[in-house]
């Protein structure tokens, strides 16, 4: 795997690295030595996918607080995505803010989100699958979430939003 870190301190674009004959070809998408050995995060508790009907989707931006935050680890597995994260961490020298990558299933990338951001993604295509493995168990009393439209970032999204959950519209203004 090439691991490339990004601006966003501890951030990682992860692709695989193809070993290709006329079959096809065959590529590791986890290690834990790998992963040890780039100082990130190892530990998997939880793996979950999520299907979007529409292009246009909008999750997010989610994170879970101390003491249950949690690694991310995000894979678009059939079509496309455009993956946003938010440092949170208010030590960061990049405290506040946020970077996006396209994510899809023919590209094959991942993103390593590590604790203290915040993640969604919008949909880039109809009927996308993301599969997303976990540090931290899901707590839901540490569950929160900041507004992707919030002015204290300044997210831009490529499309028009076609569908967002109630729980995500809700989210207040960010507070330090």
């Amino acid at each position: 795997m090439v691991f490339t870190e990004l601006k966003l301190k501890g951030a990682y674009l992860i692709e695989p690295e193809r070993l290709v004959d006329e079959r096809g070809f065959f590529a590791r998408t986890w290690c834990e030595g790998e992963f040890e050995a780039h100082g990130l995060n190892a530990k998997l508790v939880q793996c979950s996918i999520s299907f979007n009907k529409k292009r246009g989707t909008l999750r997010g931006m989610h994170y879970q607080v101390a003491p249950h935050q949690e690694v991310k680890l995000v894979r678009c597995t059939m079509g496309a995505i455009y993956d946003v994260m938010i440092d949170l961490r208010e030590s960061s020298a990049t405290f506040k803010q946020w970077l996006a990558v396209e994510l899809t299933a023919e590209n094959r990338r991942m993103l390593y989100i590590p604790e203290g951001f915040a993640h969604g993604f919008q949909t880039l295509a109809d009927n996308t699958e993301v599969f997303y493995q976990m540090s931290e168990f899901y707590y839901p009393e540490s569950a929160r979430g900041v507004r992707w439209d919030d002015a204290t970032f300044g997210i831009r999204l490529p499309l028009e939003i076609r569908s967002i959950s109630e729980k995500d519209l809700s989210y207040q203004d960010f507070k330090e």
